[in-house]
């Protein structure tokens, strides 16, 4: 019998470092406390930054809009966009779900086209938000 091998790449903890030290320059460059997750493809938390004063609910919105951009490989920002072409039992339904966030802030971290982790940002505007992650992407290089 043929054994099969399956290995996919996570973001480790030295790119997660990266990451959430690019987006926490990034928020106080724009003025802004927020909260900052990385995780890895998984969903499962790599890294994390609190800015002293960022709101509190946002510690698990961060780790919700990270967690939702790596389960389905999508930017939070874009659910709305996608829900519109489900039933109304899906739109309903899925923005029910625990831990499911549909609004910006939440990115997935590709290296050469490969899902590698996420990551997800709480504490600003939606467009701050999504602003600050990207800086954290761009710290390593990631699309």
């Amino acid at each position: 019998m043929d054994q099969i091998s399956t290995q996919r790449s996570l973001i480790d903890w030295s790119g997660a470092h990266a990451v959430l030290g690019a987006a926490a320059r990034a928020a106080a460059d724009a003025g802004v406390l927020v909260n900052i997750a990385v995780v890895d493809g998984g969903g499962l938390l790599a890294g994390f930054v609190r800015m002293a004063g960022a709101p509190l609910h946002s510690v698990e919105i961060a780790i919700d809009k990270a967690y939702t951009a790596a389960s389905f490989e999508l930017p939070t920002a874009r659910w709305n966009e996608v829900l519109r072409g489900h039933s109304d039992a899906v739109r309903d339904g899925l923005v029910r779900r625990p831990r499911f966030v549909a609004f910006g802030g939440g990115l997935p971290i590709r290296l050469s086209g490969e899902m590698i982790g996420a990551i997800g940002v709480s504490g600003a505007t939606e467009e701050q938000d999504t602003m600050i992650a990207r800086a954290g992407l761009a710290a390593i290089g990631a699309e």
